[in-house]
């Protein structure tokens, strides 16, 4: 692979939904994983202010500490070592009906997966 050379990637989008009966999501994430470069990154952005406003009864630690597990298993916690890139990244974006989770998985072409995730939270989290 030459340097400058586009490959694909994936990411989704991580987000809150404090009430599943009303739908209603803040986006407080990104994950994305491109398998040419070996890349798998979790950028985590939650606005407190906005998910309280938002569900004045939210867990916030709850938040934290799924954020958190999700930082983990990327990072090859206790659950995730052995798994590969690819693995680690299919059970993220696995559907879950909890309050944080996976939006869809979109892919894409990068010559640079560290600076596409940062323009890309940056539109769609920060």
């Amino acid at each position: 692979m030459t340097a400058g050379e586009h490959v694909i990637y994936e990411y989704a989008v991580i987000r809150v939904i404090p009430d599943l009966e009303r739908g209603e999501c803040l986006n407080v994430g990104l994950v994305l994983y491109c398998q040419k470069r070996d890349f798998l990154e979790f950028r985590p952005g939650v606005d407190e202010q906005r998910l309280k406003a938002l569900s004045p009864s939210l867990d916030l630690e709850g938040v934290r500490r799924a954020l958190s597990g999700i930082e983990a298993h990327i990072k090859g916690d206790d659950h995730a070592g052995g798994d590969s890139l690819g693995r680690r990244f299919r059970w993220l974006t696995a559907p879950r009906s909890t309050i944080v989770q996976p939006g869809p998985v979109h892919p894409g072409l990068t010559d640079d997966p560290a600076g596409t995730s940062e323009r890309l939270f940056a539109r769609l989290v920060g």
